[in-house]
Order: C-alpha cells, then structure tokens, then sequence
C-alpha cells in the first residue's frame, strides 16, 4: 500500500498534471494533421524528455500516444483524411457521418470507446502483463505469417463493394511492399537506382496521398467552391454517447479485448488493431449491409481498439523489453535513459515507480475525455471554412508531413503519385483501404514467410507443427470458406423449385 501511495504522489503533482495536461494538446494537434503519427509525435518529445524527472517523462510520452491515436479521426470526419493510419480502417464509416451533419456526435462516441479501450487496456497491463508477454514470446515466424495473412485477409471482409476490386486493391499494396532490398539476396527490386527506396516505400507518404490528396483532387474537379465539409452539425457531442454503449456494449468489450490482445504481440500495434476490429465487427454484426453508409458499430468497436492496443502494447516493453510497436520502440530507449531497465526486475524492484506508471497510463486516458471534447468542439470551425480554404492548408500540411518524415523529396513525389493514382482508382470505385494495408503488411508476411521456409527446409506442413501457428492458420481458412459454407448451407435449406405443372 505504501508502494501504491506513493506512485500515486508521483503523478498528483503540479508538475506531471501540467507536463500530462501539455502533451494532451500536443497530441491533438498532432493527430488532426494528416501524416503526423503518433510515433512521429512520441518522437519529437525525446529531446524534451532529457529535462524531465522519470514519471513525467513517460506520462509525456503516454499522454501523447493515446491522444494523438483518438485525434486522428477528426480530420477523417470532417474531411474524409484519415489523421493517423489507425484512423484508416474506419475514415469512410465517420465521414459518412460528417454527410447526414452528425460528424460530433460520431467523434463523442470515439472519444468515450477510446477511454474505455484505454483504460481496458491499462488493466490489461497491470493485472496480467507477465503471463500475455510469456504468450507473445512464443510467437515464432511461422505465427506471424499466420498473423499477417490473417490482416490482409480482412481488408477483403471489410471493404464494400466488390470483393474483386478489394483484391486488386490489396495485390496492389503487396507489390508496393516488395519495393527496396531483397531479404535474401540483398539486390534491389523495383528501385529505379533511386537510393532512397533502398529501404522501401514508406506507408506514411503513401497513406497521405491516397486519402488527402486524391480528396484535394476530388474537390478541385467538382468545381464547386460553395460547397462545405458538412451540412450541418448539431453540436451533440455526447449525444449518440449513451444509446451506442447500450445497444454495442458486446462491441466494445470484444474491441478492448482485440486490441489488448493485438497490441501485446510484439509488432503489430494500433493500426493492425483497428483493421482486425473493424472487420471482426461486420462479421459479427446483425446488419453487416449497414457497414459503409455511416454505422456507428464498427466505429465503437474499432475506436476502443486502437487505445486498447497502445496500452497492451506496453506489455512486453515493460516485461521483456521488446517493444510492441513503433511507439513504445521510441519509449524504450527513454525508459533505459531514465533508469527503469526493462525487464521481469522492473516489477520486482520498482516500487513507487511501477506504481506511478500504471496510475500515468489512467490519468493519461481519463484526461483524454475532457481534452477530446474540446477538440471536437474547436474542429467545428471546419463546418463553417469553406473548403477552398480548407484544402490548401491540408494541402501543405501534407507537402510539410510527407517531408518530415525522412527530410526527402522523395517522399513528396511518391505522396504525389499515390494520391493520383487513388484518384483514378476511386473513379473506378476500388476500395484505398487495401492498398494501405498491404503495404503495412507486405514485408512482414514476406520476411516471416521466407524465415519460415528456410526453418522448414520447406517443408509446408511446418507452418501447422506448433499449436499457436496450428490455431491461427485454422482461423485463417475459416475466414476464408466460413462465408462459402454458409452461402452453401443456404442453398441446400432453400426449397426445390417447384415447376409449373
């Protein structure tokens, strides 16, 4: 008790209050502009942090991780450009929100499943951190390609329309992915001797243009300069709060749960949370056709994910030092500046300390409320701007987040070429959600299959030998035929025919 206490006095201080306080409108700032993720956000506050006592060093960078993950879906609300790439899996669900002039009700909804998800996660974190990390150790290569292939296949279950273009959509995004050096041979493939695509395309510039500036382009060939981001909002932002939580309660607590457990293995992080949710819930929904036209549910589910998953994710940080995804990469090396070595000895030896980051990660998530409803209130100022305002200052806004990622030209081109090219996709209605997707995940199933295979002597029985790798390839068929089966069982139900006599 005298432990828990004084973690306590570590956070309820003038100092934390203000540094949490601080980064909370860092990080919606951050959010809210297309390009800057989270990670990049975390990234800027290292320098920062060299100044700071430990608490109030990992309370700036959990304040800003969590805030910035919920701000990432303001701007998709209102102007369809998703903020953060965990924002992507759902842009077009709050956007159509934005249409029917309840973008604030929308993102009151968000804001509350991402406390939720937030705070699920944190206990999550404090309760059973050790046993899940054990878990995600024992994730193998041949899990991960499971688990990669698993994601990619819900960018067909969760894109409406043609399931075809989905599928052309994801090949696309897969042969974005193979751009850089070989993993085995260690030659360039689709370089063009630029060296700056050594290592790949980088998703972020890709994200930017097909959701920002083919939304840019979309809006200069309409030539329709009166038209505004929304009709009308009705300012409710807490108003859908109460109704969503009683009729999708399953939804966010299957989507905390989601999250937490994504956000432990080692890797995967938000964004693959916000992806598996999504599609987890327009196969569990009653009313799966109402996916797309602005349904809440999927924004419930995917919403208390992501966060759920930035908590989780801290699990096999803090336990084994091997950090869940991009973020608490960053964090790492601020944790051992600080002091507070990773590993099993941080809980056995931490004291106070532990004990002021556990009760950081709740403050952090509850502070989001009140931060999140000013944000919601302040972004209305988008309603009234009409868009030939609007869009060139999202425009550079996206020149200066391509840019800053890498300090290249290069990444403004390929932001360029990507947001034309999902122009003229779009035209032809191919889903962009896909193409992201399998760029994210592209070279984790390429890496994770290729070190499969030659552990395997490839031998593809292997990848069913474990029973983790057994499991989530099981899964994975089941994706892909359950929907056969049923159309099947269906058929065979129906009545036969009855010819006319």
């Amino acid at each position: 008790m005298d432990a828990i206490l004084g973690g306590m006095a570590l956070v309820f201080n003038l100092e934390t209050m203000a540094v949490i306080l601080a980064c909370a409108a860092f990080g919606v700032f951050l959010g809210a502009v297309p390009g800057l993720t989270a990670t990049m956000a975390v990234a800027l506050l290292v320098p920062v942090t060299y100044f700071m006592d430990p608490i109030p060093a990992i309370a700036a960078m959990v304040t800003t991780a969590a805030v910035t993950i919920f701000a990432g879906d303001i701007p998709g609300a209102y102007l369809r450009i998703p903020g953060t790439p965990s924002s992507a899996a759902y842009v077009d669900e709050a956007y159509q929100f934005s249409l029917r002039g309840k973008a604030s009700e929308c993102l009151g909804v968000a804001l509350v499943c991402s406390v939720i998800g937030g705070v699920a996660g944190t206990l999550v974190l404090i309760f059973v951190a050790p046993s899940l990390a054990e878990v995600a150790l024992k994730f193998s290569s041949f899990e991960y390609f499971w688990l990669a292939v698993l994601g990619l296949s819900c960018a067909i279950f969760i894109s409406s329309g043609s399931r075809l273009k989905a599928l052309l959509s994801l090949c696309i995004g897969l042969f974005l992915s193979t751009v850089g050096l070989d993993l085995i041979t260690g030659s360039p493939r689709f370089t063009f001797d630029v060296p700056d695509l050594m290592a790949g395309v980088n998703f972020i510039p890709v994200m930017i243009g097909m959701f920002a500036i083919a939304e840019v382009m979309r809006f200069s060939a309409e030539r329709s300069a009166d038209l505004k981001v929304a009709v009308k909002d009705s300012g409710k932002v807490f108003g859908e709060v109460r109704p969503a939580l009683r009729k999708h309660w399953p939804s966010v607590l299957r989507g905390s749960g989601t999250g937490s457990l994504i956000g432990v293995l080692p890797g995967a992080g938000a964004d693959i949370a916000a992806w598996v949710s999504y599609a987890v819930s327009r196969k569990m929904s009653k009313t799966p056709e109402k996916f797309g036209t602005g349904h809440i549910e999927g924004i419930v589910e995917a919403g208390s994910s992501n966060n759920a998953a930035v908590s989780g994710s801290w699990v096999p940080a803090l336990v084994f030092g091997i950090p869940g995804d991009s973020i608490t990469a960053v964090v790492i090396g601020v944790l051992y500046m600080k002091g507070m070595n990773p590993g099993p000895a941080i809980f056995l030896n931490g004291g106070e300390m532990i004990y002021g980051l556990f009760t950081v990660f709740i403050v952090a998530n509850l502070v989001m409320l009140p931060v999140g409803y000013i944000a919601i209130r302040a972004s209305k100022g988008f309603v009234a701007t009409p868009p030939r305002i609007v869009m060139p200052i999202v425009l550079a806004f996206c020149v200066v987040g391509a840019y800053a990622i890498n300090n290249s030209d290069v990444d403004i081109i390929l932001m360029l070429i990507a947001g034309l090219a999902a122009f003229i996709l779009g035209l032809a209605s191919f889903p962009i959600a896909p193409i992201i997707l399998g760029l994210v995940l592209g070279g984790l199933l390429e890496k994770s299959f290729m070190t499969s295979m030659m552990r395997s002597n490839g031998d593809l029985t292997e990848f069913f030998s474990r029973p983790i790798s057994a499991g989530l390839g099981t899964l994975v068929l089941v994706v892909w035929f359950l929907p056969l089966i049923v159309r099947l069982l269906r058929s065979l139900r129906r009545p036969p025919l009855q010819l006319p006599r």
